[in-house]
């Protein structure tokens, strides 16, 4: 008997999203969703599919809310994605041969093609941008980052699957530009907590390193017109990153 997968997702105002995402996941045992506050119909659009939909709106972070919502699993697996990504055919069946024939205390990673402004990134570090996002319930789960949050799985056997995932990235620009603000907050925000620090040098090396890293050691150049503009969108949330930082140690912004 194949095992049973719960896909698990964490979501906020994806109304517009939720239609082509349960499309690409109508084919798993259970669907699992939880909502941090939406303000459009997710829950209600989730709920008439028949996903199992849950809400806690007190956010603590993006590791914490994947604990959470793994919690509401009942599968044997567990796939983690997020409203904005679609599963492949390829990688579908990916997946269910690993369900037919689970290897014990393995994770399996899945590449990822990311959508930027019009283009499905090639190179840029943007793929294959192989990612954890299939394992076992009962044995792993997220760690608790507010942002940039990865599966706790140190010693695991990797195994990479075929097929992509589609992330749908960049979409519109602006609401792009949004989310990578609030990262770079998050970002600064538990590094200061950390004790963690930055200098005006640091500031400027590690934005230039950012944009060079991207458009000529991971091959942006390539990509055409969006692999240079990826490389600036990089070294401008670098920036953003390290000067919120440098501005909390120094009081210039607020903590939370």
């Amino acid at each position: 008997m194949s095992a049973r997968l719960s896909v698990v997702t964490i979501a906020k105002n994806a109304a517009d999203l939720l239609p082509d995402y349960l499309a690409s996941v109508s084919w798993a045992d259970e669907i699992i969703l939880l909502d941090s506050g939406s303000t459009d119909n997710t829950v209600e659009m989730a709920r008439a599919a028949g996903v199992k939909v849950y809400v806690d709106t007190d956010w603590q972070g993006y590791g914490i809310q994947r604990q959470r919502a793994q919690a509401c699993a009942t599968g044997d697996y567990v796939l983690m994605i997020d409203t904005d990504e679609r599963i492949t055919p390829a990688l579908q069946q990916s997946i269910q041969a690993i369900l037919a024939a689970p290897q014990p205390g393995a994770v399996y990673s899945i590449a990822r093609r990311n959508y930027f402004l019009g283009r499905f990134m090639r190179h840029s570090g943007w793929y294959p941008d192989r990612v954890m996002r299939l394992y076992e319930r009962t044995r792993y789960q997220y760690n608790d980052n507010l942002v940039h949050e990865s599966l706790a799985c140190e010693n695991a056997q990797v195994i990479p699957l075929t097929g992509d995932l589609l992330h749908l990235t960049c979409r519109d620009f602006a609401s792009f530009q949004r989310k990578q603000l609030s990262y770079a907050t998050a970002w600064a925000q538990e590094r200061h907590q950390r004790g963690k620090t930055a200098s005006l040098t640091g500031i400027f090396t590690h934005t230039l390193g950012a944009f060079l890293k991207t458009l000529l050691l991971r091959g942006g150049v390539l990509d055409g017109k969006q692999g240079w503009l990826l490389a600036v969108v990089n070294a401008q949330y670098t920036f953003n990153k390290y000067t919120e930082l440098w501005a909390l140690c120094r009081g210039y912004s607020e903590k939370t």
